[in-house]
């Protein structure tokens, strides 16, 4: 029966069924840091000593259950590379380990399944780069503290492949058929969303589990972003069993003004239109508050950082999917667009459960 009563959710008006969704489904972003800026992260400390109460409610109140907070690493060398990841895995393992009342780490199925109506926030521990993998045994060893995603590449070449805004597009490697082999072994999702379209069609083609776009977007909805997904690699990932996660970036969603949150829900469309629902989840790429908040040195910083491919313009987050509260309003907006309540359920998360469920089952 549909509810069409309308409630408040700390401060904000929505529909009870879209209410009755968000909380009653288990929600997975798939990429989703903890903190955008250095600055947060560092006044919070690494035990998060330093994270207000409201900043603790923000994480409750947004219903998000299960947050991938995956970043790119980067180092002078492999060993550099190694240690920088290693760091980063401990970092989050520490936090975790300091406050196991707000955060639990996700390390299988029944993880998944068990932080849905419990008091804790599941943290998925991915990387956005798998040049910290020296060779096959390495994958093993990130595989046991805690990693259970990785993506092939960043935006640049490595030995396993090629980035998204490299000027030759290039496949994988041998070395890389090394990497994602060992991978489908131990039960580490492939993700390939900042590959270049060639590594994503090979990487299709190699991985015997199913491949992760974790946060792109359709190509042809972009306007021909470099960093997002062609219809071919769409049906590929498909093809593998995999899921695509959709981010609200503003670029990636649109090249010009206008860009709203029907924008984005049009990618949603197009990708269950191209390859059905079951491929489709939520990638925002943003924290709780979106890039758009930063302090002004770190916001210029991070720009500065891209190249020019990268096509920023003044704002890179969306009306409407840059607050705590962000999935409230992109259920409203499924719903709107003729979603049923099952779709929306596997949207928010029913897919992703799915899928890393079959990849990490070994």
């Amino acid at each position: 029966m549909i509810n069409l009563g309308r409630v408040r959710v700390a401060g904000q008006e929505y529909s009870t069924r879209c209410v009755d969704l968000v909380t009653g489904s288990l929600v997975i972003d798939m990429l989703s840091p903890l903190a955008i800026s250095g600055t947060v992260s560092r006044r919070w400390g690494p035990d998060l000593s330093g994270m207000t109460p409201e900043e603790e409610a923000e994480f409750r109140d947004s219903h998000i259950n299960v947050f991938h907070i995956a970043t790119g690493v980067g180092g002078r060398d492999f060993d550099d590379q190694y240690h920088n990841s290693l760091m980063f895995v401990a970092r989050h393992n520490a936090l975790i380990a300091a406050r196991p009342d707000l955060f639990v780490r996700i390390d299988s199925v029944e993880d998944l399944a068990n932080v849905h109506g419990s008091d804790r926030i599941g943290i998925l521990i991915g990387l956005q780069t798998s040049s910290h993998f020296r060779g096959p045994n390495d994958v093993n060893a990130f595989h046991g503290v805690g990693q259970r995603v990785s993506q092939l590449t960043y935006n640049s070449r490595n030995l396993i492949g090629n980035g998204s805004t490299e000027r030759i597009d290039g496949g994988v490697s041998d070395f890389g058929v090394s990497i994602i082999e060992r991978m489908n072994e131990v039960g580490m999702a492939v993700d390939v969303s900042h590959s270049g379209d060639r590594t994503t069609l090979d990487a299709c083609e190699i991985s015997s589990r199913p491949v992760l776009f974790t946060h792109s977007n359709s190509r042809i909805l972009s306007g021909g972003h470099p960093r997002t997904k062609t219809d071919e690699a769409i049906r590929a990932m498909a093809a593998t069993g995999g899921v695509m996660g959709i981010t609200g970036v503003r670029m990636f969603v649109k090249d010009r003004e206008p860009t709203t949150i029907e924008d984005y829900v049009n990618h949603f469309d197009h990708v269950r239109d191209l390859v059905g629902i079951e491929h489709l989840g939520i990638g925002s790429d943003v924290d709780l508050h979106g890039y758009d908040d930063m302090p002004e040195d770190e916001y210029t910083a991070l720009k500065a950082a891209y190249k020019d491919s990268y096509a920023f313009r003044d704002k890179i987050d969306i009306e409407g999917v840059d607050h705590p509260k962000r999935m409230f309003d992109l259920t409203e907006a499924l719903l709107r667009r003729g979603y049923t309540d099952d779709h929306v359920r596997g949207v928010l998360g029913g897919n992703f459960q799915r899928v890393l469920g079959e990849i990490w089952t070994v």
